[in-house]
């Protein structure tokens, strides 16, 4: 997707977007842990802030005018750019970040080439687009998205270019708070909501017949229990592994490793 592509999409699906993609607590303190000791931060693909830390320096980077509009009073300095080309001088910050970016980049080798440049430390959330394309949504419903998921940047293709084996399972709970399509693993009924699918980019891409009779098969087997006897496993559980991951570099301890 070139810049231009990406920067019209969310200037698209973000009207709304910070209030629906509200930040998870236990996400950002991974996010925030991953981040300990490092006095500056530049956020690449930025979008609305979540999950940037408030307690230091940090410079915002994001191309879309929808999404730098909805950054709240009192965030972080916010410049319009890509992060094939990022706006900071050779190792400028202490630790460059991205949250569910670098899968929109053009080129996602040269923004991570980028982020080293400019930062000795990354901390990157990228998917397992393998087990993101198993999720039930996709696997029973939406079996036209799986190929989109599949062909993304992986959270190990990141791991790869960055050098490092620090990549950590960033769980999903029951009551999490941000909309990514995931995050609904326990609460179909949330997917009968078209206006949901239009704050994710996956979803938002999908021709709205597709959509529909998505949402028109999940609402019948919801009415007669399939859903349920399918998915059974899942009502036992407290949390999801949907495939996002924690990519750290270089690595820290071992403690956190999967």
């Amino acid at each position: 997707m070139s810049p231009s592509e990406t920067t019209a999409l969310y200037d698209s699906i973000g009207v709304g977007y910070a209030a629906a993609r509200r930040e998870d607590p236990r996400w950002r303190a991974a996010i925030l842990d991953a981040l300990a000791g490092a006095g500056s931060v530049i956020n690449v693909g930025a979008g609305a802030g979540s999950y940037e830390p408030d307690d230091r320096p940090v410079l915002a980077v994001e191309p879309s005018a929808q999404m730098r509009a909805q950054r709240p009073a009192g965030a972080a300095r916010c410049v319009a750019g890509v992060a094939e080309q990022l706006p900071a001088a050779e190792q400028e910050f202490a630790a460059a970040m991205g949250v569910l970016t670098v899968h929109h980049w053009t080129d996602w080798r040269r923004g991570l080439a980028e982020m080293r440049r400019v930062a000795p430390r990354q901390v990157v959330v990228a998917t397992d687009t393998t087990r993101l394309a198993e999720f039930w949504l996709i696997r029973d419903y939406l079996p036209e998205l799986a190929p989109y998921e599949k062909r993304q940047v992986t959270a190990a293709d990141v791991a790869a270019e960055l050098g490092t084996d620090d990549v950590r399972t960033m769980w999903i709970a029951a009551d999490f708070t941000d909309a990514v399509y995931p995050a609904f693993w326990r609460r179909p009924e949330a997917f009968l909501n078209e206006g949901l699918w239009l704050h994710s980019s996956a979803l938002a891409r999908l021709d709205p017949a597709v959509r529909q009779r998505a949402i028109a098969r999940l609402a019948a087997d919801l009415d007669d229990g399939t859903w349920h006897t399918r998915n059974a496993e899942l009502l036992e559980q407290t949390r999801f592994d949907g495939g996002f991951r924690l990519v750290v570099s270089p690595a820290q301890d071992g403690t956190h490793r999967v």
